[in-house]
């Protein structure tokens, strides 16, 4: 049987296929440390949602019943935490284990533009939704919601991005409605590119030895506050 890396775009997988993809994909992936799962603090919401997933340091023992319940724990992780526990969603979204948590709008919200119209009294209005649409012009300047996702996102390997693109293809074909659009447009403009540029594991964990080393003989401690060389 060939490699995941070789395969994710050769026609489809079987479901079971599927999520063993993104079992070995994510099976390196480093949890963040506790300190690091939550991102958002505005309010008391993203607390609330992120408690259940501390000192859970393996992403295959959470319970689908936990993942569905803190279903907006994808919107207020940090990136670290996003990247973490991902696979332990998309694993439960193609068990038909969740009814409110929604990997794929997590997966594709960003890369589709539609609009509808409001009527307002006698006023039509257009009201523009989709990747074009600036996220909060007083906040995030000229920040669109593909800038946004782009950035969000771009926080998976190349390893990664392959299961989450062989994810979403059997999403694709299980879907016959509005979401196959945004599917198409997600894998079109962002994820595809991702799962054949984007950094690898090794690259990353190469990136990390050569850090150590630098550290070590510069006698720079990462974990003191203060260090200098000496």
């Amino acid at each position: 049987m060939p490699p995941f890396d070789l395969v994710y775009t050769d026609g489809m997988m079987s479901t079971e296929r599927v999520i063993e993809h993104i079992r070995q994909a994510f099976a390196g992936t480093p949890h963040p440390g506790d300190a690091f799962l939550q991102g958002s603090v505005e309010g008391e919401e993203p607390f609330q949602v992120i408690a259940p997933f501390k000192g859970v340091t393996h992403w295959q023992d959470v319970d689908p019943a936990v993942l569905d319940a803190n279903s907006s724990a994808l919107s207020f992780f940090a990136e670290g935490g996003l990247r973490f526990f991902l696979p332990a969603y998309l694993i439960a979204d193609l068990r038909d284990q969740l009814n409110t948590a929604d990997p794929i709008f997590h997966l594709t919200n960003g890369f589709h533009d539609t609009s509808v119209e409001l009527k307002i009294r006698a006023r039509v209005f257009q009201r523009r939704l989709g990747k074009s649409t600036f996220m909060n012009p007083r906040r995030y300047g000229a920040m669109t919601s593909q800038d946004y996702a782009r950035y969000r996102l771009s926080i998976f390997t190349r390893e990664e991005a392959r299961a989450i693109v062989a994810y979403l293809k059997e999403r694709r074909e299980s879907d016959s409605g509005i979401r196959q659009e945004e599917i198409d447009s997600a894998l079109n403009s962002y994820w595809r590119d991702r799962a054949e540029h984007a950094p690898s594991g090794h690259d990353l964990t190469q990136s990390l030895q050569e850090e150590a080393a630098f550290l070590k003989e510069a006698g720079i401690d990462p974990e003191a506050k203060n260090s200098t060389p000496e």
